[in-house]
């Protein structure tokens, strides 16, 4: 279940409440006349399944209430009710398989912001990296890949293709395009740092990786991976799943990909920088289509279910 918090104008209220009535999966419906003062309005608040979410925040905003009030959705984690219970099992469909488009849209805007703490998270996670395929160990690569926060602008795109959010799109490219430089830039000056201190070496690069020399070496399970992860990440987010965003994570060789490159440019080797600037490309567009294909799919199939229970 969700819980949904509204300021509305006083002479609105009516309306909302009739709005939330008419709505199949709704329970709890408390209306509080003249609490809100910033905005002025009354405090209406309610409970919905998620499955009948995203058509209740639709509704309202057409109403326009998220320019004259407040809407405010959050997730209730324990909720004893059988009025509950009974919402959820009159609302069309699953929980698990309907898509918040507004909660979506939020999330990847925070999540695809250039900002000190993105770049610097993406910097770390590339050093961690670096110091991955150098030693050719394994578990610094996972726990790099853990750390790294790419897929937040991946998803930026994805949703922005999907809902044909141009600024989003542009937002989230510029997130993942400047965080890449920056982070392989200064992962540069590490690796020449490292050298210097005598811990890293170009004989370490080149010699014998049998855990790490995957990364400059794209094949066409990079793509498929990819596409899983990319499948797999996005089906995280839209069903609340974030735990599951950790596999994706160690699953596909984007951030090992930049390190390895930054590596391999500090000592001039343009074969392996060429490889790993690939694999991260190719890594990159597998992710955006799958994710991008898999919201279109979403979309298509809660929209037919949505048709039938209305046609029954």
């Amino acid at each position: 279940m969700l819980h949904l918090r509204l300021i509305v104008p006083a002479d609105r209220t009516e309306e909302v409440v009739g709005t939330i009535e008419r709505t199949v999966g709704t329970a709890h419906l408390a209306v509080v006349p003249g609490a809100a003062r910033d905005p002025a309005g009354d405090l209406v608040l309610c409970d919905v399944a998620r499955e009948a979410g995203d058509g209740l925040i639709s509704d309202l905003c057409a109403l326009g209430i998220d320019k004259s009030g407040s809407i405010a959705l959050e997730d209730i984690g324990l909720s004893l009710s059988e009025r509950a219970e009974k919402a959820e099992a009159d609302a069309p469909g699953e929980g698990a398989d309907a898509v918040l488009w507004d909660q979506l849209q939020d999330a990847t805007h925070e999540e695809s912001t250039l900002s000190v703490t993105y770049v610097a998270f993406l910097t770390l996670a590339t050093m961690i990296a670096a110091c991955g395929v150098v030693l050719d160990n394994a578990i610094l690569i996972v726990g790099a890949m853990a750390v790294g926060p790419e897929f937040g602008p991946l998803a930026g795109i994805c949703t922005a293709l999907v809902q044909r959010r141009p600024r989003l799109a542009v937002r989230s490219l510029v997130a993942l395009l400047v965080g890449f430089a920056a982070a392989m830039a200064l992962t540069v000056l590490f690796s020449l740092a490292m050298d210097a201190l005598g811990l890293f070496s170009e004989s370490m690069l080149h010699g014998d990786r049998p855990n790490t020399g995957f990364i400059y070496a794209p094949d066409r399970f990079s793509f498929v991976v990819g596409l899983l992860a990319g499948a797999a990440g996005t089906l995280s987010l839209t069903s609340a799943k974030s735990g599951a965003l950790v596999g994706v994570a160690i699953s596909v060789t984007t951030v090992p990909a930049a390190a390895n490159a930054a590596v391999a440019l500090g000592y001039g080797d343009l074969a392996q920088t060429k490889g790993s600037v690939e694999q991260l490309l190719l890594n990159l567009l597998a992710i955006v289509l799958a994710g991008t294909l898999t919201l279109l799919a979403q979309k298509f199939f809660w929209a037919r279910k949505q048709r039938r229970t209305r046609r029954a």
